[in-house]
C-alpha cells in the first residue's frame, strides 16, 4: 500500500476524489494546509517507514486499500463510454493543445477560466474513457501570486515550482534519459523535454525549454503563464504548436484529431503541413489535408482579444518554418491575414486557426453568434449564418468543484435511498462498484431529478446545508483576512472573529478582474447599498476575489475600488476582498455564498463557467443574460439582470444594467431569501435551489460537454 500511495499521489484523480483527499490530509495535516493540498510533497514529510507504521492501525488501513482499489479499478475499467462510442480514439487519439490547464491549486500554471476549462475537460475525458492527450508549456514560475499593498494596488510575485515536489513525471526515452526533442525559433534550434501529468486515464504532457543547452531568453521562454512581451508570447506559441507535435511524434502518438483550445496552438497546423510535404504533397494540398484533422474553439468574442503579430516579428520567430514551408514572408503573412493581400494586416492567430480547421466552435450558443458575425469577413460569400464555426457551450467537472462537505451529504442521501429499496430496485439502481455510488450518479439526469422530490431531500435539510456552507466559507474569510492584516501589522481595524454574518445573504462576486466584467457594477449604487448591508432585518454582504493581469492597470483599478470600499467606507465589514484568487478559493466561494454574481458587458462574456459551480452548493445565480446563463435561466432556477436584450452603447449599457442589477436584488433576491415560514425556512428559495439542482447541474457538466465534442467533432463519420 505504500508504494500504491506513492502512485496515486502521482495522479491527479485524487483531486476529484474525497476519500483520497481525506488519506492525504490524515497523514499530515499542517503539510496538507500549508503546501497547496499537495499530495505529493506531503507523501514526501512523511516516510515509507512512518506510513508502514501508520498502516497498523486497520482501520486507516482498511481506507487505504479501498481507495486505492477504487483507483485500481477505475484505471482499468473497459466499459467507459469512450470504449462504447468512440473505440477508435484508443489507438488514435484527440490532441488537445492549450496554452493553460487549471487542474488544482496544487499546479498552478494557469491564469483564469480558459485553464480551468481546459482542466475540467481533460478530467471528463478521463472519467468517460476517451482516447485524449494534452500538450502545454511547464511554467516554472506558473501564474502569478498576489498581494495587496498597503495603497491597496494588486502586486505582484512568483514562487518556483520544483517537479520532486509536484504531481509530475519526468518523460523519458528508451535509456531512461529525458526525451529531447528540438523546434527552430528564429535562426536557433531549441531544445526542450517534458513532463507528464497523469490525469485519471488522461495523459497531459507539459513541454520545458529550461535545458543548460539553450540561451537564457530560451530557456525562460517556459518561466511564467503568458509572461513577457509579444516575442516571448510567438516563441510560446511556436513551442506549443509545433513542438507538441514533434513530441507526440517522437512518443509514437498519432491523433486522429487535433484540437486547438484558442488560437495560442495554431503553429501546429503548419508543422501537420510541414509534415506531410516532407512526404511529397504541394503545400495547398499538404494543408487542405491538414485540415481534415484540426479542429477550433474559440473563446475570444473581441477581436482585440485575439493574438496578432506584426511583420516583423513573424519573420523573426518562423523564419525557419517559413522556409521549410517554401513560402515566402508575404505569402506566409498571408496565411494569418483575414485579406492576405492586404499588407498592412497584422498575423492573426484565430485567422490562420480558422483557416487551418475543418471544424471550429464557439463556447456558448450566444457566443457562437458573435464569433460568427465577428468572422464573417473570412466567408464573405455567404451570408452571416452560414459562416462555419458552430458552437458547445462550456461545462464544468462537476466532482471536481463538489466540496467535500456537499459530497457527504449526497453519499448519505444515496445510502439510505439504498436502505429502503426493495432488493430487486437496489440491484438495479445501486453500482457494481460500491465505492463509486456517488461518482456513477452524480453526472445523470436522473439523479438531480430526485432534487425535486422532498421525500429524497426535504427543505429542512438543504436549508439546514446551506447554513453550513455559508458557515464554512466565512470562517475560511476571517482566516485569510487576518493573514492579509498580518502584512501591515493591522489585526484590529476590524474584529475577524464578528466579521461578516453567518445568516446574513452572501453575495460573492470572484473571477478575473477584467474591465468588462465590471466587478464594481454594484456601487454604482452605493447609497443604495448601504442602506442593504445595515438592513437589521435582512442584512445583506458580499465577498469578492479575483486578480487582474499584471498589466492591465484599468483592472487593477477595480480591486483596488474594491477594496478601498470594504477598509474605508460604511461597507466596511460588509464588504471584504480575498487575495490570490486561486482554484482553493473559489470552491470555498461557490460553494459558501448564496448569490453568485455576474454582470458582463454583454456579449463580452463567452461562457462564463463559474457560475455553473454554484448549482450542485445550492447557490444561485443573478446574471446578466450573457454566455451560458442566456441557455440555463428558464425563470424558476435563479434570476437574471435584465432581458435577452443590450443597448449598443456603452454608456447607456452599464447606467441600464447597474439599475437592473439593484431592482433584481431588490425585488426578488432579497424578498425571496428572507420570506420564511413560521419554522424559519424559506421555502420558495429553497424551490429555486431545487429547480437550479435539476435543470442546471446535469446540463452544464463536462460530462455533456465532451460528449458533445465526441459526437459532433471527434468522432469522424
Amino acid at each position: 500500500m505504500v508504494t500504491g500511495l506513492h502512485q496515486l499521489a502521482h495522479n491527479l484523480w485524487w483531486t476529484w476524489n474525497q476519500e483520497a483527499q481525506e488519506i492525504f490530509q490524515e497523514l499530515s495535516p499542517r503539510s496538507w494546509q500549508n503546501l497547496y493540498h499537495n499530495a505529493v510533497a506531503v507523501m514526501h514529510e512523511v516516510s515509507d517507514y512512518e506510513l508502514r507504521m501508520r498502516l497498523q492501525d486497520h482501520e486507516f488501513a482498511r481506507r487505504v486499500h479501498e481507495v486505492l482499489e477504487n483507483f485500481k479499478n477505475y484505471l482499468g475499467d473497459t466499459e467507459t463510454w469512450g470504449a462504447i462510442n468512440a473505440p477508435k480514439l484508443k489507438d488514435n487519439p484527440v490532441a488537445y493543445f492549450s496554452a493553460e490547464f487549471g487542474f488544482h491549486e496544487t499546479l498552478p500554471i494557469a491564469a483564469g477560466g480558459l485553464g480551468v476549462l481546459a482542466g475540467d475537460h481533460t478530467k471528463a475525458v478521463s472519467d468517460l474513457g476517451l482516447g485524449f492527450v494534452g500538450i502545454s508549456l511547464f511554467y516554472r514560475e506558473g501564474y502569478f501570486q498576489q498581494a495587496i499593498n498597503a495603497e491597496n494596488w494588486q502586486t505582484e510575485y512568483y514562487t518556483l515550482l520544483n517537479p520532486k515536489n509536484l504531481p509530475v513525471d519526468p518523460v523519458l526515452n528508451a535509456k531512461g534519459e529525458p526525451l529531447i526533442c528540438t523546434v527552430w525559433m528564429a535562426t536557433s534550434q531549441v531544445s526542450f523535454r517534458a513532463w507528464r501529468v497523469n490525469v485519471g486515464r488522461a495523459p497531459v504532457y507539459l513541454l520545458d525549454t529550461n535545458l543548460p543547452e539553450n540561451e537564457q531568453h530560451y530557456r525562460d521562454l517556459t518561466l511564467r503563464v503568458y509572461g513577457g512581451d509579444s516575442t516571448t508570447r510567438i516563441l510560446q506559441e511556436i513551442l506549443l504548436g509545433v513542438g507538441g507535435v514533434r513530441l507526440l511524434r517522437a512518443l509514437g502518438v498519432q491523433p486522429s484529431t487535433f484540437h486547438m483550445n484558442e488560437g495560442h496552438a495554431a503553429f501546429l497546423v503548419l508543422e501537420l503541413t510541414r509534415e506531410k510535404m516532407a512526404s511529397g504533397m504541394k503545400f495547398e494540398q499538404a494543408l487542405q489535408s491538414t485540415k481534415q484533422e484540426c479542429i477550433f474553439t474559440t473563446h475570444t468574442p473581441v477581436p482585440a482579444g485575439h493574438d496578432r503579430f506584426s511583420r516583423d516579428l513573424v519573420n523573426y520567430g518562423m523564419l525557419k518554418i517559413t522556409q521549410g514551408l517554401g513560402l515566402t514572408p508575404e505569402q506566409f503573412m498571408g496565411l494569418g491575414r483575414v485579406n492576405p493581400a492586404d499588407k498592412s494586416e497584422l498575423f492573426c492567430m484565430t485567422v490562420l486557426a480558422l483557416r487551418g480547421s475543418r471544424a471550429a466552435n464557439g463556447v456558448s450558443e450566444l457566443h457562437g453568434k458573435v464569433s460568427r458575425e465577428m468572422w464573417h469577413c473570412m466567408y464573405p460569400n455567404g451570408t452571416v449564418d452560414e459562416v462555419p464555426i458552430g458552437h458547445v457551450t462550456n461545462g464544468i467537472h462537476t466532482l471536481g468543484w463538489m466540496k467535500g462537505t456537499v459530497r457527504r451529504f449526497w453519499r448519505r442521501k444515496l445510502a439510505a435511498e439504498k436502505m429502503t429499496m426493495p432488493t430487486g430496485e437496489e440491484t438495479a439502481f445501486w453500482s457494481k462498484k460500491p465505492a463509486l455510488h456517488l461518482e456513477n450518479e452524480v453526472n445523470k439526469p436522473e439523479f438531480w431529478a430526485k432534487m425535486a422530490d422532498p421525500e429524497f431531500v426535504s427543505d429542512e435539510e438543504i436549508w439546514a446545508l446551506r447554513f453550513k456552507l455559508r458557515r464554512e466559507l466565512i470562517e475560511f474569510a476571517r482566516r485569510r483576512l487576518l493573514l492579509q492584516g498580518r502584512s501591515f501589522g493591522q489585526n484590529d481595524f476590524i474584529t475577524l472573529d464578528q466579521l461578516l454574518n453567518p445568516s446574513a445573504l452572501t453575495i460573492g462576486f470572484a473571477r478575473r478582474f477584467a474591465t468588462y466584467k465590471r466587478a464594481p457594477l454594484i456601487f454604482d449604487q452605493y447609497e443604495n447599498v448601504v442602506k442593504l448591508v445595515k438592513d437589521q432585518e435582512r442584512p445583506v454582504q458580499f465577498i469578492f476575489a479575483g486578480k487582474a493581469h499584471p498589466r492591465d492597470d484599468e483592472g487593477k483599478k477595480y480591486i483596488q475600488k474594491v477594496i478601498h470600499l470594504s477598509k474605508h467606507s460604511e461597507l466596511a465589514g460588509h464588504l471584504v476582498f480575498l487575495e490570490n484568487y486561486d482554484i482553493h478559493v473559489a470552491r470555498q466561494m461557490v460553494s459558501g455564498c448564496d448569490i453568485w454574481l455576474n454582470n458582463p458587458r454583454r456579449p463580452l462574456e463567452a461562457s462564463g463557467t463559474s457560475g455553473q459551480k454554484c448549482g450542485v452548493h445550492g447557490c444561485l445565480n443573478l446574471s446578466i443574460m450573457d454566455g451560458w446563463w442566456r441557455e440555463g435561466y428558464d425563470g424558476t432556477n435563479g434570476f437574471s439582470i435584465g432581458d435577452d436584450t443590450h443597448p449598443d452603447n456603452v454608456e447607456e449599457q452599464d447606467k441600464r444594467d447597474s439599475e437592473n442589477l439593484y431592482k433584481a436584488l431588490t425585488e426578488e433576491v432579497i424578498p425571496g431569501f428572507y420570506n420564511r415560514d413560521a419554522n424559519g425556512v424559506p421555502r420558495q428559495w429553497i424551490q429555486r435551489i431545487r429547480r437550479a439542482m435539476v435543470t442546471l447541474v446535469p446540463e452544464y457538466g463536462t460530462w455533456r460537454m465532451v460528449q458533445d465534442y465526441a459526437n459532433k467533432y471527434y468522432i469522424q463519420k
